[in-house]
């Protein structure tokens, strides 16, 4: 009987770290992998307008949107809008991040300053650059001493966007940076710069090898991010003009909730999720041979 108690008793000993991941595994399975799998399984059936399934479509539903031309131009918007803001918001971000890592007056005040967009919600920051982008009253317009369509004009609209998101997503990325900057050995440009290296070149030669893993993490996030943008779209342009700012998420949100078309829905989510894994795969790939890691 001991035996056998103790026997038990170890396997319950073993078992135990399981149990505690009990609880994330049903948050995962509740909040993560079951709508997952109904969105999958939604896009393969037709559906009423209160999204009740209906007959079996199999692939219609993805003939249909690759049919459409209005879905073409949901990925081409897309696509534009990724690269429109990922490049100048990693630019940003390492250039501030940069100014912030040598020694300044006031460097407090200027880490502050230029991570403070991330304590404003999309929501907040559309408004205030609503305002900005106000062809009679607004700023932007009184600076330059222009009249620009900021958000009338399908040209200008993509352009307004992107800036709100970059203005967004670039203290993130000093963050980021910042913190990669810090981990960087000093011996490693005290070397540099005894070797005759200046600004410059241990910028290129020390700095952004070093920092090249941080950079790539930054670049996946901010594709990421770009490709599941949605709350300044909503707010600012509502897609528009036009369809100019109609990203594949904000067509999404559309094409469930306005045009009760829950099984189309559900097949363009998972034609994005299919891109993004995709594109996250290829930059994994790129990473092998351009990250440093030693």
């Amino acid at each position: 009987m001991i035996v056998e108690f103790k026997s038990k008793k170890g396997i319950l000993k073993k078992l135990e770290p399981y149990f505690y991941l009990i609880p994330c595994l049903i948050i995962f399975l509740a909040f993560t992998y079951f709508p997952f799998f109904k969105t999958i399984y939604l896009s393969l059936f037709n559906t009423n307008a209160q999204g009740e399934i209906g007959s079996f479509a199999g692939l219609t539903n993805y003939r249909e949107l690759f049919n459409s031309p209005s879905f073409i131009n949901s990925i081409l918007v897309t696509f534009k809008f990724v690269i429109l803001t990922t490049f100048p918001s990693i630019l940003i971000g390492l250039i501030t991040a940069l100014l912030c890592n040598n020694k300044l007056k006031f460097k407090g005040i200027f880490n502050t300053m230029y991570a403070m967009p991330m304590a404003v919600s999309s929501a907040s920051a559309s408004i205030i650059w609503l305002l900005l982008f106000n062809p009679s009253i607004g700023l932007i317009n009184y600076v330059l001493k222009k009249n620009i369509g900021w958000l009338t004009s399908p040209f200008w609209g993509l352009i307004a966007v992107s800036i709100v998101t970059i203005w967004m997503n670039s203290c993130i990325n000093f963050i980021f940076i910042t913190a990669g900057l810090q981990n960087i050995p000093k011996e490693l440009k005290e070397s540099a710069s005894i070797d005759g290296a200046n600004y410059f070149q241990c910028l290129k030669n020390v700095i952004l090898p070093c920092l090249s893993p941080t950079l790539f993490f930054v670049l996946v996030i901010n594709i990421i991010n770009g490709f599941q943008t949605f709350g300044q779209i909503n707010i600012m342009t509502l897609g528009g003009p036009g369809e100019a700012t109609n990203v594949l998420v904000y067509s999404i949100y559309r094409d469930a909730f306005f045009n009760n078309k829950f099984g189309i829905a559900s097949a363009e989510s998972i034609i994005l999720f299919i891109i993004m894994l995709v594109i996250t795969m290829l930059q994994f790939r790129y990473e092998k041979n351009k990250v440093f890691y030693n």
